[in-house]
């Protein structure tokens, strides 16, 4: 069975490999596409090919429906346009081809946007951080009087972004010269980030949220359609070097499933949740794998797996092995040439 993985992040190079570790009958044929020949997935897939760029998403969209037919991909995994991509899965199987998306388009939509989708979620057991949307400086100016007397710091990120990028704690008394200086990560001076956004005018949207200063936990998933059918949470230490810990808290689970189960969450995804004033608070969902999937797995299940195997024969012929609850995991790098 010949399956495909687009261009997508990173961690899709621990996917594949764990496919290939676990699948010993050779049952599954795995081609990987990059516009970057270099990158690590290109070493472990069974193929890999050149993607074009520039082109755009109807464009991209057509390549690949040309690439299904041309490589007679029989699965196909999508990362870049993957949410384009999750509302053409008729066009794919009409040509043979069945397309593994995290969730329908609407619900993709509404996940990447997160100002709608904390607007829209109710979480009794995880609920959203208090947050307020704004794009311009009197909106932040009157969300910053709205929030800041109900808590002792916060901070702002973008409405829609990935791996934590535009996310800054803002500093009250420091400005931002002094906290690059002191090494102060993901943090801004108030005053500077007010004099910036009134330079700006008008931009992105932005979240001004309440600052959680708790633990976070990164939650590995594999769903079938609505159903949880796996899920490993990693609770991250206060201080780097520590590696992580697997933590199969039961609200975790719980407000995990419910999220699957609302959104339709299917094969692969990610869960973050952080603790603020001693509760439990949802941060987002990652509708892909995430860049922590392999020291997941350590714990067990192997998710790559379960959720191909899963989607290719059907769930209920799928052993999910328990997880190694309580045990400590990291991730060694190691340096190598490249071809």
């Amino acid at each position: 069975m010949r399956v495909w993985f687009n261009r997508t992040f990173s961690s899709v190079s621990a996917a594949i490999s764990l496919i290939r570790e676990a699948d010993t009958d050779g049952r599954f044929h795995l081609i990987y596409s990059n516009a970057n020949p270099h990158v690590a997935a290109a070493r472990v897939a069974h193929e890999f090919h050149d993607e074009p760029t520039g082109l755009e998403t109807d464009a991209y969209i057509d390549w690949c429906l040309a690439f299904c037919r041309e490589h007679k991909v029989d699965i196909f995994i999508p990362g870049k346009a993957s949410t384009a991509l999750a509302a053409e899965h008729a066009r794919f199987a009409a040509q043979g081809t069945r397309v593994l998306s995290a969730a329908a388009q609407d619900q993709l939509e509404l996940i990447h946007d997160k100002a709608r989708f904390y607007a829209t979620t109710h979480l009794p057991g995880a609920p959203v951080a208090e947050f307020l949307p704004f794009e311009t400086l009197a909106q932040f100016e009157a969300g910053f009087a709205q929030l800041r007397p109900r808590h002792a710091r916060l901070c702002v990120k973008p409405s829609n972004s990935v791996f934590g990028l535009g996310f800054a704690i803002l500093d009250e008394e420091r400005s931002s010269a002094a906290l690059l200086l002191a090494g102060a990560e993901y943090h801004i001076g108030l005053e500077d980030f007010r004099r910036g956004i009134g330079e700006l005018g008008e931009f992105r949207t932005m979240l001004l949220m309440e600052y959680l200063d708790g633990h976070e936990f990164s939650v590995d998933c594999v769903g079938d359609q609505g159903r949880l059918v796996a899920a490993i949470a990693r609770k991250k230490p206060m201080t780097a070097g520590r590696g992580q810990l697997i933590d199969m808290r039961q609200d975790i689970l719980d407000a995990t499933s419910q999220l699957t189960r609302t959104h339709g969450l299917n094969g692969v995804f990610n869960v973050q949740f952080r603790e603020g004033g001693g509760e439990l608070r949802l941060l987002e969902i990652n509708p892909r794998m995430s860049g922590g999937i392999a020291m997941a797995c350590v714990a067990g299940p192997n998710l790559p797996w379960i959720a191909l195997s899963g989607f290719a024969d059907g769930f209920d012929q799928v052993v999910v092995p328990p997880v190694r609850d309580g045990i400590r995991v990291a991730e060694l790098s190691s340096a190598t040439e490249l071809a």
